[in-house]
This record gives structure tokens, C-alpha cells and sequence, in this order.
């Protein structure tokens, strides 16, 4: 290879290596997922990450990724685990309360905040979804 072509071909390569790491940025969460449910029962709830956060003006990671020390709540974030990693810890595994933590946070920031969806098929929508999401 001509060495004329090196220089080209490692900027290119290295805007490549950029653009394909920025896709996974939490910037750009399109659902909501969890690796520890598989089978899904509805559709996946399709999440705009920023979108989401802009309109109800948050703007502390750890509003929704919060963590917990001792039992007491931190300013630490937690937006590098999943949520599973924490709320499945007991030990049992219990994909109900995993759900059910979901819900707990989400529905109920909505209704505290007298905004946003709250019925089931308001958030697990076909229609946003398109098809279940892997």
C-alpha cells in the first residue's frame, strides 16, 4: 500500500471508530431494556432518551439512576448498570420486581408530576415500538 493512502485511511478509520461508539452513548437509548428479561410480553417501551429528559427538565443523571449505599441514597449515578444489577441482587431473581421497579419509577414520577403516560399501552406501544425490540 502507498504510503500516501496511510494517512487517509487512518483518519477515516478512526471517524468510523468514532461514530460506530457514539451509537451506543446513553444519549441514544431509543428503549427501555434490561438484559435480564428475554421473552418479552409486550413491546418494548420506546424511550427518547433526551427528548424525554428536556421536556421533563431533568438534568442530574442520578434523578433516575440513582444509587444507594448503606441504605442511603447517594449522589452517585448509575447509568453504567442495568437496572437488574441492583433491584435482582436479593439473589431470587424476580423478574416481577424488576417490573415492578420500572413502574414504581416511571409511572409514578408521571403521576407525581401530573405528566406523561400511565397506562399500560401508553408506553408499551406497537405503534412506537414498530417490532419487539431485541
Amino acid at each position: 500500500m502507498k504510503k500516501k493512502y496511510l494517512i487517509p485511511i487512518t483518519v477515516l478509520a478512526f471517524a468510523l471508530a468514532i461514530t460506530v461508539l457514539s451509537g451506543y452513548s446513553q444519549e441514544d437509548v431509543r428503549f427501555v431494556q434490561d438484559s435480564a428479561f428475554g421473552k418479552k410480553m409486550r413491546p418494548p417501551v420506546y424511550f427518547a432518551h433526551d427528548e424525554h429528559n428536556e421536556k421533563a427538565g431533568i438534568e442530574d443523571c442520578h434523578y433516575c439512576h440513582h444509587s444507594y449505599e448503606n441504605g442511603e441514597k447517594t449522589e452517585d449515578e448509575s447509568s453504567d448498570k442495568e437496572c437488574s444489577e441492583c433491584h435482582m441482587a436479593d439473589g431470587k431473581g424476580n423478574k416481577a420486581s424488576l417490573a415492578r421497579v420500572y413502574h414504581l419509577c416511571c409511572k409514578g414520577c408521571h403521576e407525581q408530576a401530573k405528566a406523561g403516560p400511565v397506562m399500560c399501552a401508553e408506553c408499551h406501544n406497537k405503534t412506537k415500538a414498530g417490532v419487539f425490540a431485541k
